[in-house]
């Protein structure tokens, strides 16, 4: 299974939007507090549409109540001071869950975590004067990149809403 991570995420769109993004692809959600905003302000309901009822998620007072209750070799960091892209890394070999971390969007993640997990460091390649992406398409690139190379578990190749023979009807 797939786990998305947010430390200390401070804007509720982002929020909002990765929680779709969660819920779209069957992956499970974790806030670590402090969160810069409530779970119930209406940026947070927009982005995440109604989609946040059928989600699976879990807030967390600190990183170390994460880390206690999900202990894991499968962490892996998304950060501006990687060195891997996430297609480097091999997630077929990973046994068990997996676990996307991200920071929030003013520090990111902090160096006393990350500095102990360089090898599990990964960083979206972008031009050399570009800080960073938006946090929220950040999550869906390394979430869709983990689902190709797993080849989409348990997700719908096809339209089953309107039906997959919609545009020829």
């Amino acid at each position: 299974m797939l786990h998305l991570v947010l430390y200390e995420p401070e804007i509720p769109q982002n929020t909002g939007n990765m929680m779709r993004t969660c819920m779209a692809t069957g992956t499970r959600l974790h806030l670590i507090q402090p969160l810069g905003f409530s779970l119930d302000e209406q940026h947070l309901k927009r982005a995440g549409m109604d989609y946040v009822k059928e989600l699976e998620y879990t807030i967390y007072k600190s990183w170390e109540e994460f880390t206690q209750q999900n202990p894991s070799d499968n962490y892996y960091y998304m950060t501006r001071y990687g060195k891997k892209a996430p297609s480097q890394f091999d997630f077929t070999k990973c046994e068990g869950d997996i676990y996307f971390i991200l920071g929030k969007e003013s520090t990111g993640i902090p160096k006393t975590i990350l500095s102990r997990q360089l090898e599990h460091c990964m960083r979206l390649p972008m031009v050399a004067n570009a800080r960073s992406l938006n946090l929220s398409n950040c999550a869906a690139i390394i979430l869709y990149e983990a689902l190709r190379q797993l080849d989409y578990p348990g997700l719908s190749g096809v339209e089953v809403i309107k039906g997959e023979d919609w545009l020829t009807t």
